[in-house]
C-alpha cells in the first residue's frame, strides 16, 4: 500500500505538486483532528500496558515513555502514567537534566540506553495501542491506500529505529503496522523478548 511520510510543516500545493492531485493527506499528530488524533502517541487512550509491569497501566504511549525516563537528579514520574490531557507530558533535559535511561519497569533496577528503550518499551506500548485502540482507524487508512497513496504528516520523519540522534517517527511505525513490516526485535535484545 502505498503510504509515505512527510513533515507536518510540509505545505500541502507541495504534496499535491510531487505526489499528485489524488493524494489523501493525513495529519496524526497530537494536533490532528478526530479520529486521526488518537493515532498519536499522546492520545488518552487507557488501559496501555506498561512494560516490564505486569500490574501497572498508562493512559498513553507518551506517558508510559516519560514516565519511565530517569535523569540525574530525578527518578521515574509516575504522574506520567495517569496524565489523560495530552499536555505536560514532556520531561525535558532542560528542566531535569542529563538523561541517565528509561528504567525498565516502574519497579525495575536496570536502565535502558535510549536505543534499547526505543526497542523494549515504546515499540511494545505503541504496538499494543495500534493493535487494541486504533483498528477502525488503521483499517479507514488501508481502504484509502487502496485507493491512492496516503501521505501521513508527523513532527518527526527519522524511521530508523537505531538512529537515536532523532526521535523516531511514529507515522513511520503506522506505515511499517500497515504494510505488514512491524520491526523485529535485534537478537541482541531478544534476551527481553518475554516483556509485555
Amino acid at each position: 500500500m502505498p503510504f509515505v511520510i512527510r513533515h507536518k510543516s510540509t505545505m500541502p500545493a507541495s504534496l499535491y505538486k510531487k505526489l499528485g492531485e489524488d493524494i489523501e493527506i493525513i495529519d496524526v499528530t497530537s494536533k490532528a483532528p478526530e479520529p486521526w488524533q488518537k493515532l498519536s502517541p499522546f492520545y488518552p487512550h487507557g488501559g496501555i500496558p506498561i512494560p516490564f509491569s505486569p500490574t501497572h497501566t498508562s493512559q498513553s504511549v507518551e506517558g508510559i515513555w516519560q514516565g519511565l525516563k530517569v535523569f540525574e537528579a530525578y527518578d521515574i514520574d509516575p504522574v506520567k502514567f495517569t496524565n489523560d490531557t495530552m499536555k505536560k507530558l514532556k520531561r525535558t533535559v532542560r528542566k531535569y537534566g542529563r538523561v541517565r535511561g528509561h528504567r525498565a519497569g516502574v519497579d525495575g533496577e536496570e536502565l535502558l540506553s535510549y536505543r534499547d528503550a526505543r526497542w523494549l518499551i515504546y515499540l511494545p506500548a505503541y504496538k499494543y495501542m495500534l493493535d487494541h485502540c486504533v483498528q477502525s482507524e488503521l483499517e479507514e487508512l488501508r481502504a484509502l491506500g487502496e485507493k491512492t497513496t496516503v501521505v501521513l504528516l508527523d513532527y518527526e520523519k527519522n524511521d530508523k529505529i537505531n538512529n537515536t540522534s532523532k526521535p523516531l517517527s511514529h507515522a513511520s511505525l503506522i506505515k511499517r503496522y500497515l504494510d505488514g513490516e512491524w520491526p523485529t526485535l535485534p537478537d541482541d535484545l531478544r534476551r527481553a523478548d518475554e516483556a509485555p
